[in-house]
């Protein structure tokens, strides 16, 4: 059975331009018309599995194996595959196709890939980046002019679902040894995808606290990014499930392109609409800020909210003594391509899949992961203050 490989990137956009998807599963709205009322949770998406959102539900309660002080490096219930076909002598020429650096997430992880590839020390002579810049295309043109680069491994975060998936098959029947992460591909052929849990975990643990700490039938704000990426909409699909168990009322679906200023029109509508927002759900945190302060600009109480790590949103929480918390996709993700693809090259197995852990910040630890001497759209969860030129790197 095809393994849908569902990534979880989190795309956390502060300025996305337009850029290819896969077929939507549903349409953004037009930020100049009024919001309907009582929208509801809608169909399901076409992405929804239920298989895998029962098993990536199962997986928030697994125990991790690997080193404990290394999440990077651990595997929730590995299935362990044979790489000795690809095994040959370093060092490595390592190439990298990058669906974008579009966003604070994408930078805060490159930047942590980058210092893993120093870390690995001479083991590799050579890592070539791509960025597709949001571009399906390009990222399509890219893979096809990396196959004529020398690359010993490729690693893969594709732009979109469906469309990059012939290009990654490509890549496979070439010979060479792929590693998709963050965002998956419709095709088994990578030697493995690595992601933490993934977008069902996370939109389930959104969606459950938000509509817990909210009065019963109370009316809550879902603010998406951009239909089409598996991780996003798998996101959604798990909070639709959760809100529809609660029977809370549903009354937007909105899409805010990862604009702050957008974002803030999109909930100062319906505050005007609606009188009173009991819960936001948020299918991706970097403009969770900007929700926050629509609230206050409009004298409103802050209803429970659910954010990511970025440091912005946590400092705001805590200051604020917001009600609040946030699920993960953990930059840490970024070092491990480069590890897999090393063992690979060694002729270790890896776990295909290779699932990370996807810690959640609660009010009980969100004072241990915030750092005021990090930059504000720094992510908490970046597993970098080991690895060289830290913090530096990351300012």
């Amino acid at each position: 059975m095809k393994r849908r490989m569902a990534a979880t990137a989190a795309l956390i956009l502060m300025s996305l331009t337009a850029c290819a998807t896969d077929e939507p599963a549903a349409t953004p709205s037009d930020s100049s018309s009024a919001p309907a009322a009582g929208a509801g949770t809608g169909e399901q998406s076409k992405f929804f599995v239920q298989a895998d959102y029962d098993n990536e539900l199962a997986l928030l309660d697994a125990a991790p194996t690997g080193p404990a002080d290394k999440p990077w490096e651990q595997v929730l219930n590995p299935t362990m595959v044979d790489t000795a076909t690809f095994k040959k002598a370093g060092p490595h020429k390592i190439c990298f196709s990058n669906a974008a650096l579009n966003n604070p997430w994408r930078q805060v992880g490159f930047k942590t890939m980058q210092a893993e590839v120093e870390a690995q020390g001479d083991r590799i002579k050579e890592f070539v980046h791509v960025d597709a810049e949001g571009k399906d295309q390009k990222q399509i043109a890219d893979i096809n002019d990396l196959l004529g680069k020398g690359c010993d491994a490729l690693i893969v975060s594709p732009n979109t679902t469906a469309t990059l998936t012939p290009a990654v098959e490509a890549a496979c029947k070439a010979g060479l040894p792929v590693v998709v992460f963050d965002r998956g591909v419709d095709t088994d052929c990578p030697v493995t995808f690595i992601n933490p849990i993934g977008g069902y975990g996370f939109g389930h643990v959104g969606a459950e606290f938000v509509s817990q700490r909210m009065k019963p039938g109370g009316k809550v704000l879902a603010l998406r990014i951009l239909p089409g990426v598996d991780v996003l909409e798998t996101r959604w699909s798990a909070a639709k499930v959760a809100f529809d168990k609660a029977q809370v009322d549903v009354v937007g679906v909105e899409f805010t392109d990862g604009d702050p200023a957008k974002t803030k029109k999109i909930v100062n509508d319906y505050i005007q609409r609606h009188g009173t927002i009991d819960g936001v759900w948020m299918d991706a945190g970097a403009v969770a800020v900007a929700a926050v302060e629509a609230f206050q600009d409009a004298g409103q109480p802050v209803p429970p909210i659910n954010g990511e790590d970025q440091l912005d949103f946590l400092k705001m929480w805590k200051d604020e003594g917001l009600t609040a918390i946030a699920p993960t996709y953990p930059t840490y993700q970024w070092r491990t391509p480069i590890i897999a693809a090393l063992r690979i090259l060694d002729g270790q197995q890896v776990s295909a899949p290779w699932k990370l852990p996807q810690p959640t910040i609660t009010q009980e630890n969100l004072d241990s992961y915030l750092d005021p001497n990090m930059p504000p759209l720094h992510y908490a969860m970046c597993g970098c203050t080991d690895l060289p030129g830290y913090p530096q790197r990351w300012k």
